[in-house]
């Protein structure tokens, strides 16, 4: 049977899935098989939520002249996409008013360093936050992170145009995505989602969450490419 959206229905190949554990109570698999159904549905929301980010018409250009310091020096903002045509910039809560680093900023990008590797493969990625470059390459060498890219945005202009610093000099955890098509930068996708878009009761986290590999490929134009999967080792590594 096939549903009006093309699908077999998730209940339907809930039941498909036969699998069953040592010990388990039929009332057990029951309510396994009805959650399995609604993971099926999840998937497929994702799915369509994912084509929906894709298809979104082009975003602001990036007019502004911003300028980050990295561990070698000042770059242009075009610097931090290499030779991509998609970056992805992660504002971190590290401003200089800060004695240390956000913590939930902290574990996210101690994940993150573990996947850089993967990403670049597809796009490019960089790390930003208020502190001096300094300061962020003693914390990285406290966290041992071995490939996240550090830079340094010393007045702050990207981090307010792009929600990572408000009005009352408070940092913010930003994600925001541009691609370079033909020279030309503009923005792509930023995560909105907040407290005043959260529901009663609910921690205000994003959609999708931001980890790991294949929720930071679903944020970007391309998507998760059907004809490449990750590897153990890269040519460069």
């Amino acid at each position: 049977m096939i549903n009006e959206d093309g699908y077999i229905p998730a209940a339907e190949l809930a039941q498909r899935n036969g699998a069953r554990f040592p010990n388990e109570s039929n009332e057990y698999r029951l309510a396994r098989n009805d959650l399995l159904a609604e993971e099926i549905e999840l998937r497929r929301h994702i799915e369509r939520v994912a084509a929906q980010r894709r298809a979104l018409p082009p975003g602001g250009l990036v007019k502004k002249h911003y300028q980050f310091i990295s561990p070698d020096g000042p770059v242009d903002f075009a610097d931090l996409f290499d030779d991509k045509d998609t970056l992805l910039i992660y504002s971190y809560m590290f401003g200089p008013e800060r004695a240390r680093p956000c913590p939930m900023c902290t574990s996210f990008l101690s994940a993150l360093d573990g996947e850089v590797l993967d990403i670049e493969q597809r796009m490019a990625i960089a790390v930003v936050a208020r502190s001096p470059i300094e300061r962020l390459l003693d914390f990285q060498r406290e966290r041992r992170w071995q490939h996240l890219p550090l830079y340094c945005d010393p007045t702050g202009e990207y981090s307010r145009d792009y929600r990572a610093l408000g009005p009352n000099g408070s940092d913010d955890a930003a994600i925001n995505v541009f691609t370079r098509r033909d020279g030309t930068i503009r923005h792509f996708w930023s995560e909105e989602m907040g407290p005043v878009t959260a529901d009663p009761g609910q921690d205000p986290r994003g959609a999708p969450d931001l980890m790991p590999l294949w929720t930071i490929l679903d944020m970007t134009p391309e998507g998760r490419a059907r004809d490449w999967y990750p590897k153990l080792i890269y040519g460069h590594a």
